[in-house]
C-alpha cells in the first residue's frame, strides 16, 4: 500500500493491501478499506451522522457522546479526488466514485457514481468495450 503526503488515518481505520491513498485525504476511525482500492487527492470520510461540538448542556462532546458509524470500501473500488463519503455507506467492489461526488447511499458493485448527491451514471465493468456514462 502506498500512502501520499499529509494523509491522516485515525485509529480504528483499516487499510488493505496494494492500495493507493493520495495526498491530503482523511480516513477516520471506523472506515474499512479493502485490497486494491484507489483513493484520490483530498478524499474525506465521515464517521458521525449527527456531528456536534457540544451536548444539550453546552458541555464539549467527548468520544462517549456520539455514535461511531462504520463505512466500507470494497475491493478494487476507486474514489476520485475531493469526494466526500458520508458515514455508514458501502462502496461496492470495483465501483468508481467521480471526483467531487458526495456519497450519501451505498454504491452498488461496479457502478460509476457522480454528483451531489452521488447517483449512478454508468457501469465500470470491462467487457472489451468502452463503458458508456449516462448524463
Amino acid at each position: 500500500t502506498k500512502i501520499g503526503a499529509f494523509v491522516e488515518i485515525q485509529k480504528g481505520a483499516t487499510i488493505g493491501r496494494r492500495c493507493k491513498i493520495s495526498s491530503h485525504s482523511f480516513i477516520c476511525e471506523g472506515v474499512h478499506i479493502e485490497d486494491g482500492v484507489f483513493i484520490g487527492h483530498g478524499v474525506m470520510f465521515t464517521n458521525d451522522l449527527y456531528p456536534r461540538a457540544v451536548n444539550d448542556d453546552m458541555s464539549l462532546q467527548t468520544e462517549a457522546d456520539w455514535t461511531l458509524v462504520e463505512t466500507r470500501v470494497r475491493t478494487r473500488a476507486s474514489i476520485g479526488s475531493n469526494a466526500t463519503i458520508i458515514a455508514g455507506v458501502t462502496i461496492g467492489e470495483g465501483a468508481l466514485v467521480g471526483a467531487g461526488a458526495v456519497v450519501t447511499k451505498d454504491v452498488p458493485d461496479y457502478a460509476i457514481v457522480a454528483g451531489v448527491p452521488a447517483r449512478v451514471v454508468g457501469d465500470a465493468r470491462r467487457d472489451g468495450k468502452r463503458t458508456e456514462v449516462r448524463s
